[in-house]
């Protein structure tokens, strides 16, 4: 089942029904076993890469390494990149991977064994042609990127390498920074003044959620919440955000850092100006949407709203920033790694911040220029980014 309904956006947008038949389902995808002796035992994991549409450039989505990761959750996030290039108008198309293995069970050696695998089964089909770019995903991270380049040594196949490795300048805290410029531009466009003092809620304290709170709190945002998977904190005066940096690199709970407990349930239903979900997917859904009480919600994550819970929340008046723009800033990043790594060329991470900036207030306004009062923003931004897959699909004659 596709994460857009593409019925539904027929009422805004023209779909033709060849371009609703290849956009209802992935374009290429194949599963296989990652096997091989770690240690004293032998391990297999399920694998997945799925290309869904390649219509405006090769399929770019990052390698996502999760104990639960399924086959169709594989499928639902390339279909999302797929979106999310379309109406950033990057050139890329829509794609991703997955192998379902947990890798904080997994020695650094072991993982790394497991990524060289990876590269090797898919090597001849995906690599060499250069028909798949991956990049970090949850579980993944530059390191992984870096062996990757070492297993095809080829700049332009992967990026979200370390910068030492060919990698960007910046690229590491890409997705946060266009997730803050987004809530900026959010913030101004709800009628609201300076960001400063504003008070927001994060869930999720990974590479994306730490980086928007910093990015946020070096605007001057009040973040009043914070969670990850064991929980969060909560302080009415705002969270030290550079002090919880320091005490989570030190190995310490996030949940023992701060005045007050509360569980990410909590946190989601705070009273905030504009609440953040980075963490997992499908996390407002039908059971607690009717809880929130935020205004504007920015959503880092991939799909941290279901349907059911969008549906819900439109009927109260929240305003909800859709994941494929407030989450775009790593794919726009990854497409100035993926050019310069092509070129040979240089950046400073001042430059990515700035290309970041620049393409997010471009597809945010877009984006509010072509909702109206019959839709929401994430029907805006879907609508953009089909009408533009249909239309590289039919210059590309594939109906």
């Amino acid at each position: 089942m596709s994460v857009v309904d593409y019925e539904a956006l027929r009422q805004v947008i023209d779909i033709p029904a060849p371009a609703r038949e290849l956009l209802s389902r992935p374009e290429k995808q194949i599963s296989f076993a990652l096997s091989l002796p770690l240690g004293d035992e032998f391990f297999c994991a399920d694998a997945h890469v799925v290309y869904h549409n390649t219509a405006r450039g090769v399929a770019k989505g990052g390698i996502r390494f999760d104990p639960n990761v399924t086959l169709e959750e594989t499928q639902d996030l390339a279909e999302l990149m797929s979106m999310k290039t379309a109406l950033s108008q990057i050139p890329f198309g829509g794609g991703k991977s997955s192998i379902k293995a947990d890798p904080q069970k997994l020695a650094p050696l072991e993982k790394d064994s497991l990524i060289k695998e990876f590269v090797h089964m898919i090597r001849k089909e995906f690599f060499y042609p250069l028909d798949y770019v991956p990049a970090p995903d949850m579980g993944t991270n530059p390191r992984d990127m870096a062996i990757i380049y070492g297993e095809t040594h080829i700049p332009e196949s992967v990026t979200g390498k370390p910068p030492r490795n060919g990698g960007l300048a910046g690229r590491r805290e890409a997705t946060g920074r266009g997730v803050a410029a987004v809530a900026a531009l959010a913030w101004e466009q709800a009628g609201g003044e300076s960001l400063a003092g504003a008070t927001c809620a994060v869930q999720g304290f990974g590479n994306v959620g730490s980086w928007t709170c910093q990015f946020l709190a070096d605007r001057g945002v009040c973040i009043v919440g914070v969670a990850d998977i064991h929980g969060g904190i909560y302080d009415e005066q705002g969270i030290d955000i550079y002090g919880l940096l320091e005490h989570v690199a030190a190995g310490h709970l996030l949940i023992d850092f701060g005045p007050t407990r509360i569980s990410n349930a909590e946190l989601l239903a705070l009273p905030v100006d504009f609440l953040i979900p980075a963490a997992s997917g499908e996390v407002l859904t039908e059971q607690n949407a009717d809880s929130v009480t935020t205004k504007l919600i920015i959503e880092a994550a991939n799909h941290p709203v279901t349907s059911e819970g969008d549906a819900i929340l439109a009927e109260n008046g929240v305003t909800v920033v859709p994941d494929i723009l407030a989450n775009s800033g790593g794919v726009v990043a990854s497409y100035l790694e993926w050019r310069l790594g092509k070129s040979g060329a240089m950046t400073t991470e001042q430059e990515t911040y700035q290309v970041i900036d620049k393409t997010m207030a471009e597809t945010a306004g877009r984006v509010w220029d072509f909702a109206d009062e019959r839709m929401t923003m994430r029907t805006a931004a879907w609508a953009l980014a089909v009408d533009e897959l249909v239309k590289a699909m039919a210059d590309r004659g594939w109906f």
